[in-house]
């Protein structure tokens, strides 16, 4: 079954970085674009960064655009997400996202999240 297994997340002072990670498992990952979403407490989940399946094109969410980098590695089944430059206000869970064709329905896959937390 399609599993995405987040990790990275951590507490980090304002202008620090962290790099997250996701893997996953369960389908023909180089097939599909994967992203990045977070959730802050009391807020809607947004969407924080996308690539396509090849790597080849991004798009950001305004908010981060400079800060982070979405990257990923199909030789390793990974996605990961550069954070540069932290904000308090980047302080969330971080989910990875795939939407992928499962008994000919397309089907939306979540990771567990991972806790980032940007505070001095």
């Amino acid at each position: 079954q399609v599993q995405l297994v987040e990790s990275g997340g951590g507490l980090v002072q304002p202008g620090g970085s962290l790099r997250l990670s996701c893997a996953a498992s369960g389908f023909t990952f180089s097939s599909y674009a994967m992203s990045w979403y977070r959730q802050a407490p009391g807020k809607e989940r947004e969407l924080v960064a996308r690539i396509t399946s090849a790597g080849g094109s991004t798009n950001y969410a305004d908010s981060v655009k400079g800060r982070f980098t979405i990257s990923r590695d199909n030789a390793k089944n990974t996605v990961y997400l550069q954070m540069n430059s932290l904000k308090p206000e980047d302080t969330a869970v971080y989910y990875c996202n795939a939407v992928v064709w499962v008994a000919f329905q397309l089907r939306d896959y979540w990771g567990q999240g991972t806790q980032v937390t940007v505070s001095s």
